[in-house]
């Protein structure tokens, strides 16, 4: 008989639930009523969900930013190499370039040592006897200008000296007007000394100096330098002139081997001038 009392009423109160709004309100009132019990009875699940999601939540968070702060290391290590790669390939370009103008056979060359005598100014490229027609006095070049000649060829090495060096005189002529010169080095990475200008040469601070395609070594017309000092003094001579070299002596990493078209022609006249260099005093 209970039993059958409680499926008439549930019967019965779902009936009314669907028709009409009066157990809707009921139950509404209910509701507020049993929240409270319902709530003290999820408060310790809620409690230990809780608990366990923000600890895991602040562990996950702290391996998340160290694996972050990691990648964000090797980005940055990754975009200096590119930052590098990027400078070498625009100077990579500017050598082409710098060969287009030559409009000679060249071959690129890396540094791999240099001189850290104060003295000399030579550095060790890695081109040799063995695989490159490499040749004795050839013209070392940068995007820039003209950085030295080879002085001795070894089978998977050469070394070169630079025009800065004490002992390595460069035939010039002012771009300007011709007037002719000689730049010898200083030991200096940024200066040359121009010889034998009296006081009254036409030569002024800014002019451009190129080779002058005298003394068996460098073609006409490969940019040498630029004047930075002209000083007069009547009691000598000789004006003390001063220019700073064109190529990027103390920064370049990549250098220009280039063989000009009359290399022949430059073979053989360099065999009279070591005779006369040899018999000289």
């Amino acid at each position: 008989m209970r039993l059958f009392l409680l499926v008439v009423l549930s019967i019965t109160l779902m009936t009314l639930d669907y028709r009409t709004d009066t157990v809707r309100s009921i139950r509404a009132g209910l509701s507020v009523i049993v929240y409270p019990v319902q709530y003290l009875v999820d408060l310790p699940s809620n409690f230990i969900n809780w608990t366990t999601d923000t600890f895991v939540t602040r562990h996950s968070l702290q391996e998340e930013n160290s694996s972050l702060r990691t990648q964000n290391q090797i980005l940055k290590a990754q975009l200096q190499k590119f930052t590098f790669i990027e400078a070498e390939n625009i100077h990579l370009r500017e050598l082409l370039q710098s060969s287009r103008r030559v409009g000679e056979r060249m071959l690129i060359a890396e540094l791999l040592s240099v001189d850290l005598d104060p003295f000399r100014r030579q550095v060790v490229i890695n081109k040799g006897s063995l695989n490159d027609d490499l040749y004795v006095s050839q013209p070392l070049l940068d995007a820039n200008g003209v950085m030295g000649k080879i002085v001795h060829i070894y089978p998977l090495t050469s070394t070169a000296i630079l025009i800065t060096d004490p002992d390595h005189s460069l035939p010039v002529q002012v771009a300007r007007n011709g007037l002719r010169t000689i730049a010898v080095g200083t030991g200096s990475d940024n200066r040359l000394k121009l010889l034998y200008l009296p006081n009254n040469a036409d030569i002024q601070v800014g002019d451009k100096l190129i080779t002058s395609g005298l003394g068996c070594v460098f073609p006409a017309g490969y940019p040498v330098a630029t004047v930075t000092t002209v000083n007069t003094n009547p009691s000598l001579p000789f004006a003390l002139v001063l220019a700073k070299p064109a190529a990027k002596l103390d920064r370049s990493r990549e250098v220009l081997l280039v063989w000009p078209s009359h290399t022949s022609k430059i073979k053989k006249m360099q065999a009279p001038c070591s005779r006369t260099q040899e018999k000289a005093p």
